[in-house]
């Protein structure tokens, strides 16, 4: 019997990219991968809304709006697979299509780029720091350390160049688009998820392609299944509370060992975007049920109040998470 997984030789793999430095680099490193298994790969760059409408995300709304291109091509053939940063990616799932892999995680962490090299407990009080986030903006202000959040858009250079300029004292940007994009150096701190939870899926990619394509299986080959469980738990919880990729909530899913083997541990916020107030509760479960988990934690994080002070699960997809976009 023919092996499902073994590629077909001669045949083109149109690999569907969004157009910004960081996702050809991610898409780079997919190719790579794809071309380590013996497929022919050439990347297709589409443009999305997100990249030419440059108004605020809450006015064009933020799920979505980096996926939606991407997908219409997937389903209408002009590529074959596509790449999609998790954490840009809607939480339900696309009728015609699947994330036949999701590949090893970059690190999921924030990352402080500040001037003069400090750290964020030296920045003074009153310091701007950049970042259109309300996640991150939330758990900033919940540090008590009087800084001044200010909004930003752009690229990771045109947010750097904030700093550089003087415009803002620090900006905080995802730790794994500055580390494939080569750019480390400008990191001064590695956020501790216990100051700041990351957005659910960050670091993490997502290899999509139609349900009926000749070479899901071969696709398949690259997703690596720690990393797969880990954000499954976190779109999980994102999903039960109806939130969109814009949403004010930080998730983080790390794999534990126990004496029944291995489990999820699973980590999660909840703020009201002005940092007034917030949730944070914790929660481990199996392994192979990480949509359990997140779901499970989700009903913990209702139960104790997260719908009072965010207006109710309809209206926690209505913020904007900038920040999830902020090594684009």
């Amino acid at each position: 019997m023919p092996d499902p997984t073994a590629p077909t030789t001669g045949a083109v793999v149109r690999l569907g990219t969004r157009r910004s430095a960081l996702a050809t680099t991610q898409s780079g490193w997919v190719a790579d991968r794809l071309r380590a298994l013996g497929l022919t790969v050439e990347l297709v760059e589409i443009t999305t809304e997100g990249d030419v409408n440059a108004a605020p995300l809450t006015t064009i709304g933020g799920t979505g709006v980096f996926a939606s291109a991407i997908r219409e091509a997937l389903l209408e053939g002009r590529v074959d697979c596509a790449v999609h940063s998790l954490k840009d990616l809607p939480s339900a799932p696309e009728p015609g299509l699947v994330v036949a892999a999701v590949p090893e995680r970059e690190d999921p962490r924030d990352a402080l780029c500040a001037r003069d090299g400090l750290s964020l407990g030296e920045l003074p009080e009153g310091a701007v720091v950049g970042t259109g986030s309300p996640r991150r903006a939330a758990q900033l202000a919940a540090l008590g350390l009087g800084l001044q959040p200010t909004a930003i858009r752009g690229n990771v250079g045109t947010r750097l160049q904030h700093v550089r300029d003087g415009r803002c004292d620090a900006v905080v940007l995802a730790m794994a688009g500055l580390s494939r994009l080569g750019l480390r150096e400008h990191v001064t701190e590695a956020l501790d998820p216990v100051q700041m939870l990351p957005a659910p899926g960050q670091g993490a990619l997502a290899l999509e392609c139609r349900e009926d394509h000749p070479l899901r299986a071969v696709f398949a080959r690259v997703d690596d299944p720690d990393t797969r469980a880990r954000v499954e738990a976190e779109r999980g919880l994102l999903a039960r509370l109806e939130a969109g990729c814009t949403a004010p909530i930080g998730a983080l899913a790390e794999v534990v060992e126990s004496e029944d083997g291995l489990e999820l541990s699973l980590r999660a916020f909840v703020g009201a975007p002005d940092g007034s107030q917030g949730l944070r509760r914790s929660l481990t479960g199996p392994y192979d049920q990480p949509r359990d988990l997140g779901r499970r934690l989700a009903e913990l994080l209702l139960e104790d109040g997260a719908a009072d002070f965010t207006g109710g699960p309809e209206r926690l997809g209505s913020g904007t998470e900038v920040g999830q976009t902020a090594t684009k």
